[in-house]
Order: C-alpha cells, then sequence, then structure tokens
C-alpha cells in the first residue's frame, strides 16, 4: 500500500509538498530520542527505513510507555499469513499509540493520523508529533532525553474587583485622544473655499 501512485494533477502537488516537508535533520533528531529511550533504531538512515522502524507501531507503543506506564498495549507481532490481518494489527497499534498520546495531553492538532505514517503519506508530520510528545513529557517532568521546547505553563492572572474597576476608567489610546493634533480652527464642514486675490 505504501507504494501505490500517489495521484495526478492537484493530488500529486500536495503529495510533493508533504514530500519536501520531510526533514533529514529533524528524522536524525527524533530518531537519535527514540533510541535513547527504548533502546531500539532502524536498520540505517533515511525515510524508508524510519518508514518501516515505525511502521508496526511496535516502537511508538514501546516509547509511550516509558513516558506513561501502561498507557499502550500493543498487539504482539503477527506471525501470520494473512497481509489484511497483519496491516489491520499494525494499524491499530498506532492508534493505540495516538489515544495514549492525546490522553497524555497533546492537542489533536499535533498528532498524526494513522494513514500518515502507515501509508508513509505525511512523515513530516510524524516527526512534528515526536517534538510535540517530547516537549510535553518536558512539561510533566520526564527526566530522560528530550527534543523540542518546554511548554509553557499557564501564568493566570488574578484582580481583585477594585483593580478591575480602575481598568474601565483607563482610555486606550486605540480609542483615539484629544491630546495631541485635532482639527480645531479648520474650515467648518459645508462651508466654501474662501478664496481671496492677493493682487493689489
Amino acid at each position: 500500500m505504501a507504494n501505490r501512485p500517489k495521484g495526478y494533477g492537484y493530488s500529486r502537488e500536495l503529495a510533493s509538498k508533504m514530500d519536501a516537508k520531510y526533514s533529514d535533520d529533524d528524522e536524525m533528531e527524533v530518531v537519535a530520542w527514540i533510541q535513547s529511550i527504548t533502546e531500539d533504531g532502524p536498520e540505517g538512515p533515511g525515510r524508508e527505513n524510519f518508514h518501516a522502524w515505525l511502521k508496526d507501531g511496535q516502537i511508538l507503543c514501546k516509547l509511550m510507555n516509558v513516558l506513561e506506564p501502561g498507557s499502550c498495549k500493543p498487539h504482539l507481532p503477527f506471525s501470520g499469513t494473512i497481509e489484511a490481518m497483519r496491516r489491520n494489527k499494525e494499524m491499530e497499534n498506532i492508534g493505540m499509540f495516538l489515544k495514549a498520546a492525546s490522553e497524555y495531553d497533546l492537542k489533536a492538532i499535533d498528532l498524526f493520523q494513522t494513514v500518515d505514517l502507515y501509508e508513509a503519506t505525511n512523515l513530516s508530520q510524524v516527526q512534528t508529533t515526536m517534538f510535540k510528545l517530547s516537549s510535553e513529557a518536558m512539561k510533566k517532568g520526564f527526566d530522560g532525553p528530550q527534543i523540542g521546547v518546554k511548554i509553557a505553563d499557564k501564568n493566570i492572572r488574578e484582580y481583585d474587583e477594585l483593580k478591575t474597576r480602575e481598568g474601565r476608567n483607563i482610555i486606550g489610546l486605540q480609542m483615539g485622544t484629544n491630546q495631541v493634533a485635532s482639527q480645531q480652527g479648520m474650515t467648518p464642514y459645508g462651508l466654501g473655499r474662501q478664496l481671496t486675490s492677493n493682487r493689489k
């Protein structure tokens, strides 16, 4: 399924843009991060190896279980001969990872879709999800290796009623001001121009 044609016309153009967003530098960073936590790595560098490494969902669930123990219970690697059954089990593993990541407080907009990884249609979004997952782990106090940036904590401010009322009496400059230039002394609206001759 991963080798199917990527469409024609506009579909092909979108697929090319998705491919162009894939970053080899991000791949190295993500692989190093996951490998340092799970002690398991791909066969080598490159997009195809990255895809093959994560495709069955086993590594993703292993990663999630280190960050949040017991949050992701993958199926055992499928040993049968029915291809459809194997695909189904692998996609379910990815789905379990995504569910666990969502419960770990990742936003829906930061998660990749199962097809993005399984069919390698948007591997750059997979990379983005890994960076967001690490950022969330940092926020929750995970003391292992990290990538990405730490998510800022909420800074909720509470003011008493008196302070709130004081703020209502201040007119912001975006509302306008009468303290600087004005139209005072200019010709009133509707009055014709007063033309005078300078000749004597």
